[in-house]
């Protein structure tokens, strides 16, 4: 008998210890069904949808997720690191001479740093400033340029890396005696998914850090995803999406808008709201105006207004169809690509068999045949300039054209 009680009392220990160590495991490692229809909200618009991020749309689309995060538009800007930042630290080249100051560039304990020593400062006194990188702009194609917080507002240094001379140079258009400038909306616009600023209008450089999402995600033209993402994981059997911006569904104006927001121009006037309020399958004419609409296209500069070029093309305006995507696939890193963009023209130029007809046969066998290269070609900005060194002059960066045309 005692041992029959020793026996039963052994296995409700055991059981006992099983549902315990059963329930730490769970409590370690669970995905409860309150965390899967709760995605963690990454930011808010104005009208209340929330963005969750790419990577819940990684459980649906992990193909095409894998292929964006590949794209300059996700990598547009990131939490400065040691593998976001392009330039080196290295003591023989990390430092920009200025007119009036020496920019260096060092890192401490994992964190990047910008030290401004100023030649002359007030009283002929030396001053010395050191800001934090903390916010990377730029993919690193053509160049980067670094943001610092100081508490909320946020301003951009002036040190810049460069990829065509794999160095340090002065930002763009930066002034050689300051060393940082204020970011607004109108600024940053184009470089994030979405940000919070504290003016209505997005003329403060005075953010919600926690609300300012990095690199251009998918949200940026599908618009917030929260209730997309609720409704798919709760109908996972529902092959039509619900709560998601159908870009085919939408006209050529309002794909073309989607674009069009960053890469036309400087949107100087701000009709209603902010530069983050504009959401894909709206007019973006209501929200912001080009101070260059009507102008020339000659004047319209290579840096920002691809859509301008673009809308001024012959191709274009014979096309009724035709808008960025004909050409770019979003999804993908397509840079250097020009076979696929050469086979997208000769879909429209199907005629054009045995190459190009141009009689200046030096060009077409310079060009090697390249319908992009001779008919978009690279195009110095008269807006995106970089000094190289304290006595050279500002030099233009070059931008591929989007007016496509015929060049002598």
């Amino acid at each position: 008998m005692i041992l029959k009680k020793k026996g039963i009392r052994n296995i409700i220990l055991f059981l006992v210890g099983i549902t315990v160590a059963s329930f730490v495991w769970h409590c370690k490692n669970r995905t409860t069904e309150s965390d899967y229809f709760t995605p963690k909200v990454l930011a808010t618009h104005a009208t209340g949808g929330n963005y969750v991020g790419s990577e819940t749309c990684m459980e649906c689309h992990a193909d095409i997720y894998e292929t964006h995060i590949g794209t300059a538009h996700y990598n547009t800007s990131a939490v400065a690191s040691s593998e976001s930042i392009k330039g080196s630290f290295d003591t023989d080249s990390n430092t920009i001479e200025l007119q009036d100051a020496r920019l260096t560039l060092h890192s401490e304990d994992g964190a990047f740093f910008q030290k401004s020593d100023f030649k002359y400062g007030t009283h002929g006194q030396a001053k010395e400033v050191t800001s934090k990188l903390d916010v990377v702009i730029g993919s690193g194609v053509k160049g980067q340029s670094y943001l610092s917080w100081e508490d909320d507002r946020l301003f951009q240094l002036q040190a810049s890396y460069y990829t065509p001379i794999d160095n340090w140079v002065n930002a763009p258009g930066f002034p050689v005696t300051s060393f940082k400038r204020p970011i607004t909306d109108a600024c940053l616009k184009c470089h994030v998914t979405f940000a919070k600023n504290h003016d209505p209008v997005g003329n403060s450089n005075q953010f919600v850090k926690d609300q300012l999402f990095l690199g251009i995600d998918c949200e940026r033209c599908h618009g917030p995803l929260e209730k997309h993402v609720l409704y798919q994981r709760g109908n996972p059997s529902v092959e039509t999406p619900e709560h998601i911006i159908k870009i085919d569904s939408l006209s050529r104006q309002q794909r073309l808008d989607i674009c069009a927001q960053c890469h036309s121009g400087l949107r100087n006037r701000q009709i209603k709201g902010n530069p983050f309020d504009f959401l894909p399958g709206e007019h973006l004419d209501e929200y912001s105006k080009n101070y260059n609409s009507g102008r020339p296209k000659e004047k319209l500069d290579v840096h920002g207004n691809q859509y301008g070029l673009l809308t001024s093309s012959q191709c274009f305006i014979k096309s009724p169809d035709m808008d960025c995507t004909t050409c770019h696939n979003p999804h993908k890193n397509q840079r250097g690509d020009m076979a696929s963009f050469n086979k997208i023209c000769m879909e429209c130029h199907a005629s054009i068999t045995k190459g190009c007809t141009n009689e200046n046969t030096t060009m077409t066998t310079g060009m090697n045949n390249d319908c992009i290269a001779c008919h978009m070609p690279l195009s110095p900005s008269s807006t995106m300039q970089v000094q190289l060194n304290t006595d050279s002059l500002a030099e233009p960066v070059y931008i591929r054209t989007h007016l496509i045309d015929i060049y002598e």
